[in-house]
């Protein structure tokens, strides 16, 4: 005998919560990272205006989250930890985060992936392992992500500045992508 999913039962999966666009974009000495605010479980929205894009390790570090909220949560508490043990070297913090995420039992079933960036480097961090830096500085991740991508690849040899870019792409993925809205959370820093 099967159970049947009704809308009041909880989520049986973080498969069937959507939302998230995070974008960032390197340009003329500045870094630029971009999130949406919408969280959605299956079709509805349940929250607006939540934070996805926050700075760690003391303001030096800028990251953006897609995915699961608990799961984003846990994931910037071990980066944390693994800067503060590898101070100054994102590279290394990120890619003993990765190591860990890939092999601990506990971290590979959390769904999500992480964009962060420093003065010198933009990487994305994803649950398989991957530590990828970004073709020409620009990337976007979540479920509009690649409309956010898109645009910020179309701006980026315009007079707009990182943040100007990341805040159209992010409007431009906010009318394609049902799962993103406009309230977003822009955070910069000079490299």
């Amino acid at each position: 005998m099967s159970s049947a999913h009704t809308p009041s039962d909880p989520p049986a999966s973080s498969a069937l919560w959507h939302g998230t666009t995070i974008v960032t974009v390197r340009k003329n000495g500045i870094v630029a990272v971009g999130g949406d605010g919408q969280v959605s479980i299956g079709q509805t929205i349940v929250k607006g205006n939540a934070k996805k894009v926050r700075r760690l390790a003391g303001g030096g570090v800028i990251g953006g989250f897609a995915g699961a909220t608990a799961d984003a949560f846990t994931l910037f508490e071990r980066l944390e930890a693994k800067l503060e043990q590898y101070p100054g070297q994102l590279m290394r913090a990120a890619v003993e985060l990765a190591k860990d995420w890939r092999t601990d039992r506990y971290l590979r079933r959390l769904e999500a992936m992480m964009i962060v960036v420093d003065p010198k480097v933009s990487l994305v961090l994803t649950g398989t392992g991957d530590v990828l830096e970004p073709e020409n500085g620009v990337m976007g991740i979540g479920s509009g992500g690649n409309y956010a991508l898109a645009a910020a690849r179309s701006l980026i040899d315009t007079d707009l500045d990182a943040e100007q870019i990341v805040r159209r792409s992010l409007a431009i993925a906010a009318e394609i992508c049902v799962y993103t809205n406009d309230k977003v959370v822009v955070e910069t820093m000079t490299t």
